[in-house]
């Protein structure tokens, strides 16, 4: 247990400070992977870092990494952080949180003359959340191995098909540092819980044991374009009724694989799109989410009768279920959920083992090194919203925990320098 306290003023004061870039007006930001705001946000990060007395590096995906030398540099570096862009209308602390917690522990250090063992470094990921780029999680997939450079670099954006690549290049974060540079040994990532339990049971701290797996879709229906008043509905090939037979079955399986289990499908798009022609075309997708892999195998497989049953019974159309991205349930490092537990109790923070239901970076970090994060409460469990809220004092308390897990970690003696 170090002496050392962080400042929980100024870690709500930067997270203030970064919410005004891309706010929006319910209260929430906008700020899609390298976008104008993205831009923004990552050279305020950047400046903060400089000002800390931080060495500044960029990849070639655009992950911001910052370090702090340490007494032994030629250690493998501790990496904390997590991501700055946002959903459309996400919230002020998904990623940003775990972002400016990072930097208030080497602020703090710095407030007061710790030097520590071995180099700290704070990341701040590139596209985790996937929603103008697909898929989720590129900066740390491609620091890990899990996607390879160029292809990712190559990904249109969502809407307007401009790449990766060249949007990195255009807002000024197309890096040319190592990727993957030196090896951390180990990672953390503190971050809002974006569920209800904590807050609920009135815990302020989430030991996070591992992540759910998840399976993503893209689902394409065929029928046939009619006009809708003349054709009889015994004649119809309407694409859109059998993607609502298909999407009914998603929330079905959903349900019969509760309560660990979730089944979304969180975009659709219909063409011809109009009022009085019968849909031709229909394109949706589907996330499916469990924290053991067979009950995934299994929801895989009811997906995909379920499809082609319901394309058979609307007129015979045609589906094509598209395989988009998964990973497999993924545990954290026992060794630092047992740190983390003893940090916690020595703190005095009430606590709890907690999985994650969301993809995090730390999914992929913990495929090449110890990995772990640190859950603390979100307003009625809200997130991926612009109602998105969260207390001062949880957040502190959570950067007050991730401060001594990193010390404890970058401690030369500690059982992760192996």
């Amino acid at each position: 247990m170090h002496n050392l306290k962080i400042n929980g003023e100024r870690l709500w004061a930067s997270l203030m400070e970064l919410a005004r870039i891309g706010a929006t007006a319910k209260g929430g930001v906008c700020r899609l992977a390298a976008s104008e705001e993205d831009r923004a946000a990552r050279d305020l990060f950047v400046l903060w870092c400089r000002q800390a007395g931080l060495q500044v590096r960029i990849d070639p995906i655009g992950n911001i990494f910052a370090r702090r030398k340490g007494k032994n540099p030629d250690l493998a570096p501790v990496l904390a952080g997590s991501h700055l862009d946002s959903q459309p209308t996400g919230g002020k602390f998904d990623g940003a949180y775990g972002v400016m917690a990072a930097l208030e522990v080497v602020r703090s250090l710095n407030d007061h003359g710790y030097e520590g063992g071995a180099p700290i470094e704070i990341v701040a990921w590139t596209n985790e959340e996937g929603s103008r780029f697909s898929p989720a999680m590129m900066g740390s997939g491609v620091f890990t191995g899990i996607f390879d450079l160029a292809s990712t670099l190559a990904q249109p954006d969502n809407r307007s098909g401009a790449r990766l690549g060249e949007e990195l290049a255009r807002i000024g974060y197309a890096g040319s540092a190592p990727l993957g540079g030196q090896k951390p040994s180990a990672y953390f990532e503190a971050h809002i819980e974006q569920g209800p339990i904590l807050e609920a049971e009135g815990v302020p701290i989430g030991i996070v044991t591992g992540a759910k797996g998840q399976r993503w879709y893209e689902v394409w229906v065929k029928g046939e374009e009619a006009h809708a008043g003349p054709t009889p509905m015994a004649r119809r090939k309407d694409a859109l009724l059998g993607a609502a037979r298909m999407i009914e079955a998603v929330n079905r399986i959903g349900h019969a694989f509760a309560p660990d289990a979730s089944a979304t499908v969180g975009s659709l798009e219909v063409s011809p799109n109009s009022r009085n022609t019968i849909p031709g075309r229909v394109f949706f997708t589907v996330d499916f989410r469990h924290g053991k892999d067979a009950v995934l195998s299994a929801m895989d497989r009811e997906l995909k009768i379920a499809c082609k049953e319901a394309a058979a019974a609307s007129g015979g159309l045609e589906v094509e279920v598209k395989d988009f991205w998964y990973f497999a349930a993924t545990p954290f490092d026992p060794a630092l959920l047992c740190s983390l537990r003893k940090a916690a109790d020595a703190l005095g923070f009430r606590h709890r083992d907690i999985e994650s239901g969301a993809g995090h970076d730390a999914v992929y970090l913990a495929k090449i090194v110890p990995a772990a994060m640190i859950f603390v409460p979100c307003k009625d469990g809200i997130s991926h919203n612009e109602r998105e809220e969260a207390k001062p004092e949880d957040l502190a308390a959570g950067a007050s925990l991730l401060l001594e897990a990193v010390l404890e970690a970058a401690t030369p003696s500690a059982g992760h320098h192996r």
